[in-house]
């Protein structure tokens, strides 16, 4: 019996070890990468095995993974007891990129961005800065929330703005899939100058010879392309962790999926979606101005001077979840939206692009539009009394880590709250929303 008992062991052992093994590569990079933007595109002095981003809540995992910070050449390294290992490297331009054995491209470097003209709030809002205020206090130990950004804009002007210890106006920020957002504007501009159109289809040389080709961009930017992904984040096996964490490609290993449903007939949420977007973006552009043209296309007429979109190992931008900018920045994108498209008199989007944006896919059962959603998710509050009091005309680029930029157009409102809520249920923007609509009544 004894043996028996020892011989199970060694198996569940051995069975363990394969088996964290098999996920290192994502954990390594998902470490190395994350480390990577918070050192070098946030500026942030951190500890590197112990700032909540790589060790707190669920990612307590990470803490087996070791890393090592190279600041001269502006490199992290993280491996499993020595095996498995990941670096990222800061590359101007593109930021903290996961080099997966490659080489990143160096574009030229961009013009340095301006002062930030807007000046700071002075609210005679009592009940908008008690809101604000308690956005930070932590009131639930096990559920921390982890504010670190919360800015208000009405009727274009700011008219609150708190920043938890540590951060400022100037600090730039993940954004995660409120990315996706910023992604689908660069389409729309695209579609302004004429490079793409929503009816185009046969969108990849690779799928031109099946059922993909009917595939249109307009289906991509509505998730309803058809193509099977997994999009499981604690799985770490998912197509959505091997895309981003294991793989020097993004836009190729999303675009490679089979094709599961009809275009248009299904819809599912899929990083990958927007990533086949990034790849079509850069064949639109063409390699030469690919790298620039969210700066001089988007980012520079906005005045967003903090923003840093990053790319994969081979250049392409990770436009379904690696944006960095500022809480101004943010908030500045969606006023862009919130006013049609027109920044200081300047169309920037199409006419019409964010009415089509905020309107909904039906096969999303209206919780969707084309890359913004229009309904909160559960974790949210989006099934909750305070949900159904937010206007209908209300849409929101949500992110990992509860990340959001709601615009409300009919109460010429935008709100920005950025952090590091691990737990799903941790902030309830159901109820923030509703207090920022009381508090300006």
């Amino acid at each position: 019996m004894t043996m028996i008992i020892v011989a199970a062991v060694v198996v569940l052992v051995a069975s363990a070890l394969g088996y964290l093994l098999l996920i290192a590569p994502v954990g390594c990079s998902y470490k190395a990468k994350i480390l990577g933007s918070a050192y070098f595109v946030t500026g942030r002095p951190i500890d590197a095995e112990r700032s909540p981003e790589i060790s707190a809540d669920s990612y307590m995992i990470l803490r087996l993974f070791r890393a090592r910070v190279d600041e001269t050449n502006k490199r992290v390294t993280a491996s499993l007891f020595g095996l498995r290992s990941r670096t990222s490297e800061f590359v101007p331009g593109l930021g903290a990129v996961l080099t997966c054995g490659l080489t990143p491209p160096r574009p030229a470097p961009e013009p340095p961005g301006g002062d930030d003209p807007w000046p700071a709030p002075v609210s005679t809002r009592p009940k908008l800065n008690t809101l604000l205020d308690g956005c930070f206090p932590e009131n639930n130990p096990r559920r921390l929330r982890r504010t670190r950004a919360v800015l208000v804009l009405h009727d274009g002007i700011i008219v609150a703005e708190r920043y938890a210890p540590g951060f400022s106006k100037a600090t730039p920020l993940p954004g995660w899939s409120m990315t996706k957002a910023v992604t689908g504007a660069l389409v729309g501009i695209l579609v302004k100058e004429g490079k793409l159109k929503l009816s185009d289809k046969n969108l990849l040389p690779e799928w031109s010879n099946d059922a993909r080709r009917e595939i249109s961009l307009e289906d991509l930017l509505r998730m309803r392309s058809g193509l099977k992904f997994t999009e499981k984040y604690e799985n770490p096996l998912s197509d959505v962790n091997q895309m981003l964490w294991n793989n020097a490609d993004c836009s190729a290993y999303a675009a490679s999926r089979p094709a599961e449903h009809p275009p248009g007939a299904h819809w599912q949420y899929s990083s990958g979606t927007t990533n086949i977007v990034c790849r079509i973006i850069r064949r639109a552009v063409g390699e030469k101005d690919y790298h620039s043209f969210p700066r001089r296309a988007l980012f520079g007429p906005l005045g967003m001077s903090t923003a840093l979109m990053e790319t994969d190992a081979g250049g392409t931008f990770v436009g379904s979840s690696f944006l960095f900018a500022s809480a101004r920045d943010w908030a500045r994108f969606g006023l862009l939206y919130a006013q049609d498209g027109v920044w200081e008199g300047q169309r920037i989007l199409p006419e019409g692009w964010a009415a089509f944006s905020a309107s909904p896919t039906p096969e999303s059962n209206g919780v969707y539009g084309a890359h913004w959603w229009l309904k909160l998710q559960k974790e949210l509050g989006g099934e909750t009394e305070a949900a159904y009091r937010i206007p209908s005309d209300a849409f929101f680029a949500l992110g990992h880590e509860d990340q959001s930029v709601t615009v409300i157009p009919s109460r010429k409102l935008v709100a920005v709250r950025l952090g590091l809520s691990i737990y799903i249920d941790a902030w309830n923007h159901a109820e923030f929303t509703t207090g920022l609509l009381d508090a300006l009544e």
